[in-house]
């Protein structure tokens, strides 16, 4: 996912900008009792990602930050999970999906890498530095 300017973004404007593709598609989802159950579910999840990723930023040590971002990766693992139920149980049609499901996975992919770093122990990247990253 690119800025205006062509560059990529950083992990937490894209996990932002991701939990604000979740609400609209949310929104979109039937309004029947299947839907809201489904949707409640998909929106708890969903802007739990970005919420953590936040948290992570103001992490206490390296310990915390790998707690938050393990958590934003599990709710993203998640969202995965419900966005799929959602499509096979035809709440919306699978077209609205596709863009949220493919960023789900892209995110999922970066917060592995990201823990996968900071798990290494290494003194660099700092774990604020892990952030900014972009991808």
């Amino acid at each position: 996912m690119k800025n205006i300017f062509g560059e990529k973004k950083e992990i937490v404007e894209r996990s932002v900008d991701y939990s604000l593709q979740i609400v609209e598609l949310y929104r979109k989802l039937k309004k029947d009792e299947l839907g809201r159950i489904l949707g409640r579910q998909l929106l708890r999840s969903g802007t739990s990602v970005g919420a953590n990723v936040h948290e992570a930023q103001g992490g206490q040590s390296r310990a915390d930050f790998i707690s938050k971002i393990s958590i934003a990766y599990k709710e993203a693992k998640e969202t995965l999970y419900w966005l799929r139920i959602i499509q096979q149980a035809k709440v919306i049609e699978s077209e609205d999906t596709v863009d949220v499901f493919d960023e789900t996975q892209q995110l999922i992919r970066i917060l592995s890498s990201i823990l996968l770093t900071a798990k290494q122990g290494k003194k660099e990247p700092s774990h604020s530095s892990l952030l900014t990253l972009n991808f």
